[in-house]
């Protein structure tokens, strides 16, 4: 299994499911594959956001070596499923689909807890530490629910 996360500046959010996901596949033995990208151009090659780093460390994850790319159409071929953090994210990655095959792979994250809502992660970048643990503790429930969805 391949996935791939996806949100706006891919240093925040997507960074953060990303490890967690990693996380939950090595806690179940699962062979797979998790990156991340963005859309926002001015992160590129950066690192994940210090307060990013910060509560994926006090969750015993390390996201450190993390950097930052744009979400590019070859991502439909090489991923198996594309989440996206929000409705901005999801239309970015609609547009560039190029056929009902792309769109199949692409869904909310948060679908994965309450399908067909489209519930939103939100951006914590210009919150406080606060925020990137909220925004921690929902990826976190749907990273283990898509892990073990993928170990039945």
């Amino acid at each position: 299994m391949k996935i791939l996360m996806v949100c706006l500046g891919n240093i925040c959010r997507s960074p953060l499911a990303t490890g967690i996901l990693r996380d939950q596949f090595k806690k179940l033995g699962i062979n797979g594959t998790v990156d991340s990208a963005g859309f926002e151009p001015y992160h590129i090659g950066d690192n994940p956001d210090e307060r990013a780093q910060d509560i994926a460390k006090k969750h015993g994850i390390d996201i450190s070596q993390h950097t930052a790319r744009l979400f590019r159409k070859e991502d439909f071929d090489q991923y198996d499923k594309i989440y996206v953090m929000d409705d901005s994210n999801y239309h970015d990655v609609m547009y560039m689909a190029r056929n009902a095959e792309d769109k199949k792979k692409v869904d909310y994250i948060m679908n994965v807890i309450t399908p067909g809502n489209n519930d939103e992660v939100p951006d914590p970048y210009y919150g406080g530490l606060y925020k990137f643990e909220e925004v921690y503790t929902l990826l976190e429930k749907a990273c283990k629910k898509i892990a073990e969805d993928i170990k039945k």
